[in-house]
């Protein structure tokens, strides 16, 4: 399978999945900067692509794990850098530190939570993967990229 070749024809497609898709990862436990991590480690492959029945994309997210620390950084960084300036904004009544609190239980930075933040990125990508072949669909383009992979 070529997937660099592929993968680089589909880029306007990309760029139109990755705005469609920002309402879902505002939803989810990751920042945009997050998720933006996570997208670097996840491989798009063409499952079945000789099948033009049951060819789909798939996620690889099997490098996932390696960026976990990473993850955990950013949202350290991201908690220290909002906190002095957080008395003024409207965003909670209790100065953010619920909201903060909320989101490092919700990534597991207390320790053991890295396996279902792994579950969710690959759910995350997996989603995006199909939004992006319907994007392909919708465009096309589809059969080409298939019979390309």
């Amino acid at each position: 399978m070529s997937d660099s070749n592929w993968t680089d024809r589909i880029a306007a497609e990309r760029m139109q999945v990755d705005q469609q898709f920002n309402d879902q990862v505002e939803v989810s436990s990751f920042s945009s900067q997050q998720w933006g991590l996570v997208m670097t480690a996840v491989e798009f492959e063409i499952e079945n692509a000789d099948d033009p029945e049951s060819a789909r994309i798939v996620a690889n997210t099997s490098k996932l794990p390696s960026i976990m620390p990473e993850l955990d950084r950013i949202e350290q960084q991201s908690a220290m850098g909002g906190a002095p300036g957080g008395g003024s904004g409207g965003s909670g009544g209790s100065g953010g530190g619920g909201l903060f609190s909320g989101v490092k239980d919700a990534l597991g930075l207390g320790g053991g939570g890295n396996d279902d933040r792994i579950e969710e990125a690959a759910e995350l990508a997996q989603k995006y993967a199909e939004e992006l072949q319907e994007q392909l669909e919708s465009n096309g383009r589809w059969d080409s990229v298939r019979e390309q992979a």
